[in-house]
């Protein structure tokens, strides 16, 4: 009995130990989503007090805050957007072909990736007041433009890598057209990667707060609405907002997930 347990538990100590991990990485997403329905004694107060469904039937207790978060889809879906065609192209072109300074091209897409945000927003902010442009809604998204794209063309990138070019020789071969080939054969093996990058960058968007805060203006976006709630009290429906978020980006990639199974299964 003894040597079955030891062997049983030396064929999943690896699945288990993923568990631990995954349980730890999700572990302040389960205290937002828990959060999410406490009524609490005082805004300063972080305890779990009483159970309510109040927060979700009413999110929008502030009209600050909805603002912000419309502002921040909006900024987040023009972003990602234009990174995501101007990623794809820029990926395209680097796993594809060969040029003058390719080397230089990928050391300046990896820079932004590498470089701290507070650089990139006091950087970004010399540039724009230097050339007399006022901050708001649109630098804000040209910031984010800025350093989403490096996200996408590393994504779309390896996605690329791993494709195998036979399938377009093939195309090829069977007197298809190079746009043919393209829009049967190409894009529909990169699409994964590409809606990969575009969710990334979305994410990203939202979520950013170093480089928004220094180009933002006036503009308030959600995490620089909770990052000024916080000094007087955070109120519960931004758990509301947290958790529907994480909640809608699992949803899609489980829809991708169950999507490519399916297509998987499907006779040939």
């Amino acid at each position: 009995m003894t040597a079955r347990i030891a062997r049983w538990l030396a064929d999943r100590w690896v699945t288990g130990v993923a568990l631990l991990v995954l349980g730890y990485l999700l572990l302040p997403v389960g205290v937002v989503a828990a959060l999410s329905f406490n009524r609490p004694a005082n805004r300063l107060s972080y305890d779990f007090d009483e159970f309510t469904l109040d927060n979700w039937r009413n999110p929008c207790a502030t009209s600050d805050m909805c603002d912000a978060v419309v502002r921040s889809v909006q900024i987040g879906f023009i972003a990602t957007v234009v990174a995501t065609v101007i990623g794809t192209l820029m990926a395209f072109a680097l796993a594809r072909h060969r040029f003058r300074g390719r080397a230089g091209a990928q050391v300046l897409i990896f820079l932004p990736i590498a470089t701290p945000e507070l650089v990139l927003g006091t950087s970004l902010l010399a540039l724009f007041v230097s050339a007399g442009v006022p901050q708001g809604f649109w630098t804000i998204v040209v910031a984010h433009v800025m350093f989403c794209v490096s996200f996408v063309v590393v994504t779309v990138r390896a996605r690329l890598a791993g494709m195998d070019p036979r399938l377009e020789e093939a195309a090829m071969d069977l007197y298809a057209s190079e746009w043919q080939t393209f829009r049967r054969i190409t894009l529909p093996l990169a699409m994964p990667g590409i809606v990969a990058a575009a969710l990334l960058a979305f994410s990203l968007s939202f979520d950013d707060f170093i480089v928004t805060n220094f180009n933002a203006g006036t503009t308030v976006t959600f995490p620089m609405y909770v990052w000024g709630a916080a000094q007087r009290g955070i109120p519960p429906q931004v758990n509301v907002i947290g958790t529907a978020m994480f909640a809608a980006a699992l949803l899609l990639v489980l829809a991708g997930t169950l999507r490519a199974r399916r297509e998987a299964r499907r006779p040939q």
